[in-house]
């Protein structure tokens, strides 16, 4: 079982000690495809790459004055390498270390959310093969439809987020270009050779690029975000329903201690399940973030740095969160088989119409007479609360047609499970 509230690892990437030594890091990589070509002497390669360093607290105070962060970075690393500086971010814009350097972080994030991902998979999916033959009430529009079972619930939840973690690989791919191509673009100061050699060493393909790398590539990372929050938000809301009062066929664990309100100590409140869906509505209000900064001016603006700087840090620190949280939530998840046949019960056997309905039809019932007939006993059952198949049996037309046993036999519930091992090998469940 994993803790609760435990912090995830995948805040420290956006810290700032980690942007920087993710700067250091793409320069480093420019200065070592500038020494293979001979344009850094070994010596002076050898110096960079020993003195290189920087201090966080000292790029703010340079900053400070600079009002450029990526100048201040310079200014501190030179401080630390001395002469040789003069070869560090040659031919480079700002840009090329920071786009460079956000695809790198953007992918690190997603790797990390990837993994999560894979233990609520498998959280699913072993509770999805634990409840396979548990009958629970399938509802459509919120009202009893035909019974199914709670594990076909989950395994619906489980192949879903096997497409959401098929979305992440995708993204993952997306983010993964690096653009070290100078002021517009155009390698006037840097050679595409330099480029590839340092795109090599950090693991990144090139781009066709202005001054940025194009904020469609990165949109794709934000909308696998938004989607699996969705997802997420999804199976929170299906245990928020299925722990109303009166449905109650599953609740989340209640700690020794918890309390579920100051004024009522009866409550036993939905909270993660809640606390998924609200964030949920954040994570997908940064896609819209992230698309709006597709187009931007000429060669580029910088009106979508500002708004990067909070929604990559916010949409993947929160996906880890929710991903964490659902997680905790499927495994400890209370389920109340008794209260789900007690549910199943509870409409005095409307539930299953359709089966009486092929019955009659299969005897050669027109299709619209038997629906009549079906839908009139079926209300009548519901306002009088007399059993549905004592109504048939009564009925002088279903009678014609079908025996008292034929009716009985007609509501067996393990008739809608008959294909239930089919589903779970056709998906690879078990």
């Amino acid at each position: 079982m994993i803790e609760r509230y435990s912090l995830p690892e995948i805040a420290k990437v956006w810290s700032l000690e980690n942007k920087y030594r993710t700067w250091l890091k793409v320069e480093l990589a420019v200065c070592t495809a500038y020494n293979k070509i001979g344009k850094i002497p070994d010596s002076s390669y050898e110096n960079i790459i020993r003195k290189a360093k920087f201090n966080v607290n000292e790029i703010q105070e340079i900053e400070n004055v600079t009002k450029h962060d990526v100048i201040a970075f310079l200014t501190n690393v030179a401080k630390y390498v001395g002469e040789d500086s003069r070869f560090i971010h040659l031919g480079l814009t700002s840009s090329d270390v920071g786009d460079t350097s956000f695809s790198l972080l953007l992918k690190e994030s997603l790797e990390s959310i990837l993994k999560k991902t894979e233990f609520l998979r498998e959280s699913l999916r072993n509770q999805a093969v634990r409840y396979k033959h548990t009958p629970v009430m399938g509802r459509t529009h919120g009202i009893h439809a035909e019974p199914v079972t709670f594990g076909f619930k989950l395994l619906i939840f489980y192949e879903e987020i096997k497409r959401a973690e098929e979305r992440i690989k995708s993204a993952i791919k997306s983010v993964s270009f690096g653009k070290l191509s100078g002021a517009v673009g155009n390698y006037a100061n840097i050679s595409p050779e330099v480029e590839q050699t340092a795109l090599d060493i950090l693991g990144l393909k090139h781009i066709l690029s202005n001054q940025v790398i194009q904020r469609d590539v990165y949109a794709d990372a934000f909308y696998s975000l938004a989607s699996i929050a969705a997802s997420c938000e999804k199976i929170a809301l299906e245990i928020r329903h299925l722990m109303r009062t009166e449905v109650a066929e599953a609740e989340e664990p209640f700690a020794p201690g918890q309390k579920g309100s100051s004024a009522m100590p009866h409550k036993k409140n939905p909270i993660v399940s809640e606390n998924i869906c609200g964030l949920s509505r954040v994570v997908r209000s940064n896609l819209i973030a992230s698309l709006e900064n597709i187009p931007l001016w000429h060669e580029r603006d910088i009106s979508h740095s500002s708004v990067e700087r909070i929604i990559a840090p916010d949409s993947t620190i929160l996906v880890y969160y929710i991903i964490h949280q659902l997680t905790y939530l499927i495994e400890n998840l209370v389920v109340k088989e008794e209260n789900m046949l007690k549910n199943i019960n509870l409409t005095k056997g409307v539930i299953f119409s359709q089966k009486v309905l092929l019955a009659l039809i299969d005897k050669g019932m027109l299709r619209e007479d038997a629906y009549k007939i079906v839908q009139g006993l079926t209300h009548e059952s519901i306002r009088s609360q007399i059993d549905f198949s004592e109504l048939l049996k009564k009925d002088a037309s279903v009678s014609k047609h079908l025996t008292a046993q034929e009716i009985d036999e007609l509501f067996d519930i393990n008739y809608y499970f008959k294909h239930i091992n089919y589903i779970f090998d056709r998906y690879n469940a078990e």
